[in-house]
């Protein structure tokens, strides 16, 4: 009878250690599928992560390209704004306007409007405007004065520049 308590004293621990093998294989098997999973879903994203820097990087260096650009246009424009600085310190419009103030106001409003043109064709506006009917009056005073008399006043509307030539 000993050898029947003792055999099945043995065929319990055998059954408790098989069952602890067989429940240690499915816990670890439900951990590896679980890491594996995980393992998946971080090689994705890290994935879009590699994808995401290497856009931001483009864009950067296509940023700073942009930015050079800018910063060379920025610079002639405070180039030229010096320049025109230049020409206005030497230029004394009360004694041209004293002159020949409607030569004056002719080349002002003429140089005005051709600024506003320039404006609204940098700032992407594509449409055409006709120049106003006092500024092609003055345009045609001035190309008459030019073809009937060699010495007389140019009153450019189309420059910025605002130099005359008097007759002698």
């Amino acid at each position: 009878m000993i050898k029947i308590y003792f055999f099945l004293l043995l065929a319990g621990i055998l059954a408790g250690v098989g069952y602890a093998a067989k429940y240690y294989y499915d816990t670890t098997q439900a951990t590896i599928a679980v890491l594996r999973e995980n393992n998946a879903q971080l090689e994705v994203a890290v994935d879009i992560a590699n994808e995401s820097l290497e856009l931001v990087q483009t864009e950067n260096k296509k940023y700073a390209e942009l930015n050079n650009a800018l910063q060379n246009k920025l610079q002639r424009a405070e180039a030229y704004s010096d320049e025109l600085r230049g020409k206005f310190a030497n230029l004394d419009l009360v004694l041209e306007a004293f002159k020949d103030a409607e030569s004056l106001e002719g080349k002002m409003n003429g140089a005005t409007a051709k600024l506003w043109r320039e404006f609204m064709v940098n700032t992407g506006n594509t449409n055409t405007y006709p120049k106003p009917q006092w500024l092609l009056d003055m345009e045609a005073a001035r190309d008459k004065n030019r073809s009937g008399d060699e010495g007389g006043e140019v009153t450019s509307t189309d420059s910025v520049e605002t130099e005359t030539a008097t007759v002698n």
